[in-house]
């Protein structure tokens, strides 16, 4: 038996797609780049799964796969369509009595994955199509809480959240069905 990597058992390829991005280049690429490669680990975190999308973490927490489908899409909606382009949108998901709706209402009923695999994506391809006709990375948009934010800042903190809640998706998928790796 040959020994493998831990992390090359997921994809079960020696060379992943996600990261197949240009490493060098333009600021607005590399960005732009590292978030696709963000989003697309949470795809493939879910992939194949579609009753167990709903399945908590662990006790008492209400962490799920499709908890965090819905939050990365409120977390895309907030930054991309509320506050750079402006819009009256409101998050999808969360709201003012259950901030946390998002990942409490995380139930894979018949249809509501599809909606909200629907829902992301079309964020997501909102927030890719505003950051391509983006004049450059020092626009900025106003945030409630922050006051005023660069697209710049956005992309970044965009990476780090994906980051962080595929660090979650990690420890939820090998807990359903025991697929690891990156």
């Amino acid at each position: 038996m040959t020994t493998r990597r831990r992390a090359a058992f997921f994809t079960g390829e020696e060379s992943d797609a996600r990261y197949g991005t240009p490493t060098t280049g333009d600021e607005r690429t590399l960005l732009a780049n590292f978030l696709r490669a963000q989003r697309a680990t949470l795809e493939l975190k879910c992939a194949g799964l579609r009753e167990e999308l709903d399945r908590r973490s662990v006790a008492p927490s209400a962490l799920s796969l499709l908890g965090l489908v819905r939050h990365l899409t409120d977390v895309e909606r907030r930054w991309f369509r509320e506050d750079l382009a402006g819009q009256d949108a409101g998050p999808l998901y969360a709201t003012p009595d259950n901030p946390d709706q998002d990942f409490d209402g995380a139930v894979a009923e018949p249809g509501a994955v599809e909606e909200a695999w629907a829902a992301w994506r079309a964020e997501v391809a909102f927030a890719e199509e505003f950051v391509a006709e983006a004049a450059d990375l020092d626009i900025e948009g106003q945030d409630s809480w922050l006051g005023a934010v660069s697209l710049r800042w956005v992309l970044v903190h965009m990476i780090e959240e994906y980051a962080r809640h595929n660090g979650h998706a990690d420890l939820i998928r090998e807990r359903i069905d025991g697929a690891v790796g990156l």
